[in-house]
């Protein structure tokens, strides 16, 4: 923790609440998140050939991230619902992986920030990769899934440190 904070979702007894942004002001708010899908490079031609038997992989996985960053208050109990202004989600084939590489970017005008949204985005895209191709690829690995910045807010930005220097 940083020196300092508290965790602002428990009350003073210690029970799980939802914290009350009925006093915050609405401030422009962007979180951005990623994460990765490793698998076999035989799988990573199929999603490209756009050959995979359910469809079309990277499209379903960019929409299911869509879909997920807006139902985030509908999976994380202590989560507000925002009306969100923008998300997008990207997913690039990589042969170094070789797999996908997801990134999620959230923004919203409000009391509190979408950090959530955005890492929601990346796991369910990520998630989504998995069960389309895992027929042929059961081995695949999510992996590295973390915020990676956030701006607005009275905690101001966050910039995470490059993925080989995290701890």
């Amino acid at each position: 923790m940083q020196p300092g904070s508290t965790l602002t979702h428990l009350d003073t007894s210690g029970a799980a609440n939802m914290v009350d942004v009925t006093d915050k002001p609405a401030t422009d708010r962007t979180a951005r998140a990623e994460g990765s899908v490793v698998m076999r490079p035989e799988t990573l031609a199929l999603i490209r050939e756009g050959d995979a038997k359910k469809g079309d992989v990277i499209g379903t996985a960019r929409l299911a991230g869509i879909m997920a960053a807006k139902r985030t208050h509908e999976l994380i109990p202590l989560c507000h619902p925002l009306l969100l202004s923008k998300v997008r989600v990207e997913c690039e084939p990589d042969d170094a992986l070789p797999g996908l590489r997801i990134a999620a970017e959230v923004r919203v005008q409000g009391p509190t920030g979408v950090e959530m949204e955005a890492l929601t985005a990346v796991s369910v895209a990520c998630l989504t990769v998995y069960d389309m191709v895992k027929a042929v690829d059961r081995g695949m690995r999510i992996e590295g899934i973390r915020l990676v910045a956030k701006d607005g807010g009275r905690s101001g930005a966050y910039r995470a440190p490059a993925a080989r220097e995290a701890p």
